[in-house]
C-alpha cells in the first residue's frame, strides 16, 4: 500500500496546491471523490486496462462517464493521469488530497468505537478534550463495537488510544508471557 501512496502523492499534492490557490478546496474534493468512485467501477477498470485504447481514449471515456461532475481543470488533471497511466490511483489520490485538505483546515476526523452507545454530552466532552490535545477541529464519528466488552478505542489520523477492556486484557496477557 505504501507504493500506491508514494505514486499518488505528487498528483494529490499538485491537485491540492492548485485547488488551494484557486480557493476551490471543497470543489476539488467533490470532483476527486467522484472520479475515485468512477475509477472503482468494474467497467471502468476494464477500460483503464484495455490495451486496445490509447491513453487519450481512456481519458475521454473516463471524462464522459463523469459528465458534468468535472470542471475543465479537473478534466485536464484526468488527462495527465491517463498520459502517465495513473488513473487507477484516483482513490489513493483522493484520500491523500483529503488529508492535505484536513491538515490545511486544521481539522481531523476522529473515530470512536465503544462497547455501548455514547450520549451526545459525552461525545461533546470527548471532542473538546481531543480538540485541545490535537490542536485541531475534531469531527467525531462514534459507533458501537460489541467486541470491546467495555471502554473505548479512539482513532485520530495516526494516533490510536486503546482504553478498552479487550486492549487491557491483551496487554496483561503479553506481560504475563514475558
Amino acid at each position: 500500500m505504501a507504493e500506491l501512496s508514494t505514486l499518488a502523492r505528487p498528483y494529490a499534492k499538485a491537485a491540492f496546491e492548485y485547488a488551494d490557490g484557486a480557493n476551490g478546496l471543497a470543489e476539488w474534493s467533490t470532483q476527486l471523490a467522484t472520479a475515485a468512485a468512477v475509477a472503482q467501477a468494474d467497467t471502468i477498470k476494464k477500460v483503464l486496462t484495455s490495451p486496445s485504447l490509447t491513453t487519450e481514449q481512456q481519458a475521454q471515456t473516463f471524462i464522459d462517464v463523469c459528465g458534468d461532475a468535472l470542471s475543465g481543470k479537473a478534466q485536464n488533471f484526468i488527462r495527465v493521469l491517463a498520459e502517465n497511466k495513473r488513473l487507477s490511483l484516483l482513490a489513493e489520490i483522493s484520500t491523500l488530497y483529503e488529508a492535505f485538505k484536513a491538515n490545511r483546515e486544521k481539522c481531523v476526523d476522529v473515530d470512536i468505537a465503544t462497547a455501548f452507545e455514547l450520549d451526545a454530552d459525552v461525545q461533546d466532552q470527548l471532542a473538546k478534550a481531543l480538540t485541545g490535545k490535537l490542536e485541531r477541529e475534531v469531527k467525531v464519528q462514534a459507533h458501537v463495537d460489541k467486541s470491546l466488552i467495555g471502554g473505548v478505542i479512539i482513532r485520530a489520523a495516526d494516533i490510536v488510544i486503546d482504553a478498552s477492556i479487550r486492549g487491557r486484557l491483551a496487554k496483561l496477557g503479553e506481560a504475563m508471557k514475558a
